[in-house]
């Protein structure tokens, strides 16, 4: 029986479907013509290195308050570090591979990506991510052998997970809007408990409450984000929480992220010697508030971003020291 194929009206029919779909897996999006070769700039842009502060500040605090329960392990310091780092560069070289070649960068209006905007080949940009990430996987293998608790392999294998799906799959998280409750477990609760766990073999209260400040502040991150790129998103058919709540509710949820962190350090500071020089972050958080709520342009949301990633790094190590420091303070 001689073969059949599809009547021309069908398949445009089909074409036409997949570009109303609100599943970008679908709309078959073509990536605009490369202008340029890609640039050592552009490959250390592709890892976003504002955003590295997610990575950095809560496992700082992790090891603070592993230290303040009377534990503490150099390699194991390191070792959580390094996964923490390269998950965040991989998710972010993943993010800039999958959304260009869906198109959804193609009108944006942030910082470029390499994908995108220059002439580098996608399959570069999605290899450069999986070994990024297989780095990451490597360190938390070594983790896992140097502490000896293996339940962080079934942990971390569920991290690297996530960091592909958030832009790639079939239907990744983040078009469905929980990027920032992903952001919130992975560089919130799991980096400072999965520290804490990892030095004492158990977590403490203080891990779980230190925990979802940094989770607050790795969603605030995320979030910024997504409300600087909310007009293309939507016409992208990317949802995130700025597209379904809108900027205004978005820019109040931002403001109440970026400040419960200190009122949990406030209560700290009662017993720190420490926690209210801490506080004095504020006078970087309390601006990047301002901002977003009276932002209009890319600029505004780029200086909010940049000051967002400051507090995250400078609250987290701050918060490291005033745990080290205990109540007492350093002697010297």
């Amino acid at each position: 029986m001689a073969k059949t194929s599809a009547a021309p009206g069908g398949r445009k029919q089909d074409e036409r479907a997949r570009a109303r779909s609100g599943n970008p897996a679908r709309r078959g999006t073509t990536v605009r013509a490369a202008k340029r070769p890609p640039t050592f700039g552009d490959w250390v842009a592709a890892t976003r290195p504002r955003t590295l502060s997610m990575a950095i500040a809560p496992v700082a605090v992790g090891v603070g308050a592993a230290f303040a329960a009377q534990g503490y392990h150099l390699a194991i310091a390191l070792l959580a570090l390094a996964v923490a780092v390269f998950l965040q560069m991989g998710v972010n070289v993943a993010n800039d591979y999958s959304d260009g070649i869906r198109g959804t960068d193609a009108d944006r209006k942030g910082p470029r990506r390499i994908t995108s905007s220059t002439a580098v080949d996608p399959k570069r940009v999605r290899t450069v991510a999986i070994v990024l990430l297989g780095l990451g996987a490597a360190s938390g293998v070594a983790l896992a052998v140097v502490s000896q608790q293996w339940w962080l392999l079934l942990v971390g294998a569920v991290c690297v997970a996530l960091a592909w799906l958030y832009t790639g799959g079939p239907r990744p998280y983040g078009y469905y809007g929980l990027g920032e409750l992903v952001a919130f477990l992975v560089f919130g609760m799991i980096a400072v408990n999965g520290t804490v766990f990892a030095t004492l073999g158990r977590w403490t209260e203080d891990s779980l409450v230190l925990g979802a400040a940094m989770g607050c502040f790795a969603a605030a991150l995320m979030l910024v984000n997504n409300l600087r790129d909310v007009d293309s998103d939507r016409a992208a058919g990317k949802r995130t929480v700025p597209t379904l709540i809108g900027r205004i509710a978005s820019k109040v949820l931002y403001g109440i992220l970026m400040l419960v962190p200190f009122g949990i350090l406030a209560i700290y500071s009662l017993a720190l010697a420490y926690g209210p020089f801490v506080l004095l972050v504020l006078v970087v958080a309390v601006p990047a508030v301002v901002i977003v709520a009276m932002a209009r342009t890319t600029r505004d949301y780029v200086t909010a971003l940049g000051l967002t990633s400051l507090t995250t790094l400078l609250y987290g190590l701050g918060t490291a020291v005033a745990l080290w420091g205990g109540i007492t303070g350093f002697a010297f």
